[in-house]
């Protein structure tokens, strides 16, 4: 979690103080050869972005599927 009060600014700031390509939301990521494949939910639905590696991304709620501890791994 940022610690902008999740308002999405550290990692764009992040991004043009590197001069970096940036990929906001992401939803889901796959590396290719070089590059960044990055989809992302917008208004309309969704944007697929190929970024070129380095580059800044930021996560949404839906990159990664949390895992819930057990109730005997909670004992």
């Amino acid at each position: 979690q940022a610690i902008d009060d999740d308002c999405n600014q550290t990692g764009q700031l992040l991004a043009a103080i590197l001069d970096w390509p940036q990929g906001t939301f992401a939803s889901r990521v796959q590396l290719e050869d070089g590059a960044v494949r990055v989809e992302r939910e917008v208004d309309g639905g969704l944007e697929t972005l190929r970024l070129r590696l380095p580059a800044v991304l930021t996560a949404d709620l839906r990159l990664n599927e949390p895992r819930y501890a057990t109730l005997p791994n909670i004992m």
